[in-house]
């Protein structure tokens, strides 16, 4: 039997939900992030003190085993949009976890890997978004340790986001005479002046002095980008 504590009564299977499942240090800092926004969370843990410190934080939580096919659809599972795999603990009952919320054909469905096996896997069985918070958390720390002034963001499938100033090499010609595309893999997406204002990048904009971009791309790419601002 699954237990729960709850905040209040709401429709949890609207697309502003989530479930999120395993409540660790990850999966417990999103939940509270998105319940913070306004979303409905359904958190699932079999932790009966995680459990109990979210009730009335989350909208719901529940102590349950999220591997076994009957308990997810008990919790109405299967009617969300939106799912997330934070189990850190069992690469065994995150791999079926997903694999549960891939045959209920969740729409957008997330998976913390641990390792890269495990997030071949994962990408194997059909997941969406793969990420990988720990590696993505030290290579963040490690730019800050160098003194980068840039922000390294892994978005999943091998390709991460920078923010970033803008490198003298792309200062003052618009983007697609710079050839920036071609000759580096990495595309600007958006740019920032000095005021705080943001905007689309496109190939007839022209970046100034004191610009920052967003570039997206693959992994290794983007962070040698980094060492270019």
């Amino acid at each position: 039997m699954a237990s729960s504590t709850h905040r209040h009564r709401v429709a949890l299977d609207s697309d502003d939900s989530v479930v999120v499942v395993g409540l660790g240090r990850f999966g417990r800092a999103l939940a509270i992030e998105l319940a913070s926004a306004g979303v409905d969370v359904l958190g699932i843990d079999t932790d009966e003190d995680i459990v109990q410190s979210l009730g009335g934080v989350l909208t719901n939580v529940v102590r349950a085993d999220a591997t076994k096919e009957e308990v997810l659809r008990q919790l109405s599972v299967p009617d969300f949009s939106h799912a997330v795999v934070a189990i850190g603990s069992s690469v065994e009952a995150s791999i079926l976890v997903s694999s549960w919320l891939l045959r209920f054909e969740v729409e957008n469905v997330w998976a913390k890997a641990i390792n890269d096996p495990h997030g071949q896997i994962l990408t194997q069985l059909g997941v969406q978004h793969v990420v990988y918070p720990e590696a993505d958390m030290g290579r963040r720390t490690a730019h800050l340790l160098r003194g980068s002034l840039a922000d390294y963001q892994d978005i999943g499938g091998g390709f991460a986001m920078v923010t970033a100033p803008a490198p003298p090499s792309m200062v003052g010609r618009p983007l697609d005479k710079v050839g920036f595309r071609k000759k580096h893999n990495l595309n600007v997406v958006a740019v920032r002046q000095p005021d705080g204002t943001w905007g689309h990048a496109t190939g007839e904009t022209i970046l100034n002095w004191n610009d920052t971009v967003v570039v997206i791309g693959p992994s290794a790419v983007a962070e040698r980008f980094i060492d270019m601002a």
